[in-house]
């Protein structure tokens, strides 16, 4: 596979994952952890259809403590958090604040050994701060009410635990793809155990909520995580790093298109904030890009 290749499939996952917001509102009431478990079930089986021709796949599994823990932790621990702030918060604005984790990768990757914080990152995180600002300061008039607050805050906490996972991926380069679909294994386990502790079942009520579990499933849930660590690891990394930074305004503006959000003034000037703070915090991916 070329590099070229590998970085057009990464850039996929980008997609899928501007469509995470939309499907999620679109499964209508499935609890949390029900919904995680439900999808990365349907996750975990992506990388098996392959296996009759590819031997010794299964092998990959075989990874170190710290892998797995790397693995499930991102996978399970973001994904919950992600789930609950769409369920907690105005989807529209959850999702933006979500959406700090592509500035985030930028200020912790810069931090690793042989990496520097730079002018341009501590532009950039002053502009996607600002654009968070905007979502409660400016509101356009919208009140949002103390019980969306706890939503908000898993917003938030999930764009870390992303962003952490995102770098740890970085330094376990050498662990193969097919290792992925252990990790969605587990969390969809671990989901379920959570969703019987914890929650009351409630299954989708509609065809379209259905179809909504099975493409976030195939989709965001799925094959995403799959393209996105082909990509990391055979693609130009600056490339995809330049291009997740479109993920905001493209799942802002599908939640638009689909209903689940109002195009307003405020919403749009906050998503421009994030979404450019991200790219001038990627400066030097986009320098790279040009040069190459």
């Amino acid at each position: 596979m070329t590099s070229s290749t590998a970085t057009l499939i990464g850039l996929a996952a980008v997609v899928m994952w501007s469509l995470l917001a939309v499907l999620t509102v679109a499964t209508g009431r499935v609890p949390p952890f029900q919904l995680l478990a439900m999808t990365f079930a349907v996750g975990a089986c992506i990388g098996p259809l392959t296996w009759p021709w590819r031997r010794g796949a299964l092998r990959a599994w075989r990874q170190p403590a710290l892998v797995w823990f790397v693995g499930v932790g991102g996978l399970f621990g973001y994904h919950a958090l992600y789930f609950l702030a769409l369920r907690l918060a105005p989807p529209a604005e959850a999702g933006l604040l979500n959406y700090l984790w592509p500035l985030l990768i930028v200020l912790m990757s810069s931090l690793l050994p042989g990496e520097r914080l730079a002018p341009h990152h501590v532009a950039g995180a002053a502009l996607g701060f600002a654009g968070t600002v905007l979502l409660f300061a400016g509101g356009g008039g919208q009140r949002f009410e103390p019980a969306a607050i706890p939503g908000f805050a898993a917003a938030f906490v999930a764009a870390f635990v992303w962003a952490g996972y995102s770098v740890m991926s970085r330094r376990l380069a050498v662990v193969p793809t097919d290792a992925v679909a252990g990790f969605c294994f587990v969390t969809a386990l671990l989901a379920a155990l959570c969703h019987l502790a914890l929650e009351a079942t409630v299954w989708p009520q509609t065809a379209t909520q259905w179809l909504a579990v099975a493409a976030l499933g195939v989709g965001p849930v799925g094959l995403a995580f799959f393209a996105w660590d082909i990509g990391m690891k055979r693609g130009d990394i600056r490339v995809l790093g330049a291009a997740s930074y479109a993920t905001p305004l493209l799942s802002t503006a599908f939640l638009i298109v689909a209903g689940f959000a109002q195009a307003t003034a405020t919403l749009a000037l906050a998503a421009l904030l994030i979404a450019g703070g991200g790219l001038l915090a990627a400066k030097h991916m986009l320098t790279g890009m040009r040069r190459g």
